[in-house]
């Protein structure tokens, strides 16, 4: 402000001692007091154009909003027009930093994986992610700034909207909900700002299909041993209250050593899938042995057969053939219990005298592939998806009665998986079945040890 006084200042000095130079020597009739006086005046004139001139600068520079330069380095109009670059520059950093931070709270929202759904406070739709356009059936370009009600029709979802009771979340079908293939929402809206809505969804299918599973999976539990307890109970009542004969006796004694029998298998077999689930992965570091781990296996079921038929001399035709010479990494344990229990099966539910044959081949491609064969009753397509359940049977009445537990397909799934394997179930009915389990190629090894 002080060079600017100086320099109006200046500017009429200049323009008086002007004045007072050409009246004195160019001999004009006036005063020199009065050409001093005009040169002032028409200094402080041009002192003014000139300074509205750079005025005008400063407003074209302000117009067009560009500020990569100074408009006016010097004077008070340099002055304002840095201190307004500075402004501006600064705002345009935080509008920047704010843009930034808005556009990475979206990226997060958007690789959320849960709905999220952003709503003004008419209930229009302001933003949502992917996952809310998967779970609605919603398109960016199309259903923005729509009211949710037009959009998501389902009446329980309406009647939530409606009642702005947001304290409790509402469970809905999906989109792609069918009477095969449920899908369930569970949503759930949150007020903030001034009437804004925000609405999360999350699919919950499967933590339904995992709490059914519990609660079927307790409730069979409870029947299978409540079943044995119950006959050993009647039992015991029995022989404490009645007088009998040793044979009949020693008739009671062998059913009840059969239950309890049953109620230990069943235990074990618990307890074999809560090892599976809770134990680290099988490493490839332990190496079995596939001709020993072969002949173990037929022993055992020789004397299963023999067991099950102890008044015939008529058994199963087992026939065991290994055509590699070699070893598969993994758990022996883990995998004798897969294998006995497919073995196990056969020889249960096939008629006595009918040929099983249990056979380890080397597949064209590198894999190896554990079978095991059987001429019994076959199974039925349907019921095929849904053998590996844990308590599922085709036929109730005689898997309890050849003492299968309906656990032993779910330890041969669950075994086939921690090694990296496919189990494989082929049925037809009156004809017989194949289970097999192939191992991928980078779990064999050519040389037996």
């Amino acid at each position: 402000m002080f060079w600017r006084i100086v320099f109006f200042i200046g500017c009429q000095l200049a323009g008086g001692a002007a004045g007072w130079l050409v009246a004195s020597q160019t001999g004009v009739k006036t005063t020199e007091l009065e050409a001093l006086a005009a040169g002032v005046l028409l200094g402080g004139l041009a002192w003014f154009l000139f300074d509205l001139s750079r005025g005008a600068r400063l407003l074209n520079w302000l117009r067009v909003g560009d500020v990569s330069e100074v408009a006016l380095s010097v004077g008070l109009w340099g002055e304002a027009s840095a201190r307004v670059r500075r402004l501006v520059l600064s705002r345009d950093r935080l509008l920047r930093e704010s843009q930034d931070r808005l556009q990475d709270f979206l990226l997060a929202f958007q690789a959320s994986p849960n709905g999220v759904l952003l709503l003004d406070a008419h209930g229009s739709i302001e933003w949502f992610n992917q996952t809310a356009a998967s779970h609605f059936g919603l398109d960016p370009q199309r259903d923005m700034l729509q009211h949710i009600g037009n959009l998501v029709r389902d009446p329980g979802f309406v009647r939530y909207f409606a009642a702005q009771d947001y304290q409790q979340e509402l469970l809905m079908p999906g989109r792609q909900n069918t009477p095969t293939r449920p899908v369930r929402l569970s949503v759930h809206l949150y007020p903030y700002g001034k009437g804004r809505l925000l609405l999360l969804s999350r699919d919950v299918t499967a933590l339904e299909q995992a709490d059914a599973m519990r609660r079927d999976f307790v409730a069979n539990v409870s029947h299978e041993i409540r079943t044995p307890l119950t006959v050993l109970s009647g039992f015991v009542e029995t022989l404490q209250t009645c007088a009998f004969t040793e044979p009949e006796r020693e008739h009671y004694l062998a059913l009840m050593a059969q239950q309890s029998d049953r109620m230990q298998t069943l235990v074990s077999d618990l307890l074999t899938l809560s090892r599976l689930e809770g134990s680290p992965l099988p490493g490839t570091l332990n190496w079995v042995a596939i001709p020993a781990f072969m002949r173990q296996l037929e022993q055992d079921g020789r004397a299963l057969s023999a067991a099950l038929h102890p008044a015939t001399d008529r058994l199963h035709a087992l026939v065991f053939d290994c055509q590699v010479d070699g070893a598969i990494a993994g758990s022996d344990s883990e995998l004798f219990s897969a294998a006995s229990n497919l073995v196990g099966n056969a020889i249960r539910y096939s008629p006595v005298g009918s040929e099983i044959v249990v056979r380890w081949v080397l597949l064209p491609d590198g894999r190896v592939e554990f079978s095991v064969s059987d001429a019994g009753p076959g199974i039925a397509p349907e019921h095929i998806p849904r053998l590996t359940e844990r308590f599922y049977r085709v036929d109730h009445s005689r898997s309890r009665d050849t003492g299968g537990t309906g656990l032993g397909l779910a330890i041969v799934k669950h075994v086939a998986q921690r090694h990296d394997a496919e189990l494989k179930i082929q049925s037809t009915l009156g004809k017989g079945s194949v289970f097999a389990i192939v191992f991928p190629a980078s779990r064999y090894q050519v040389s037996s040890i």
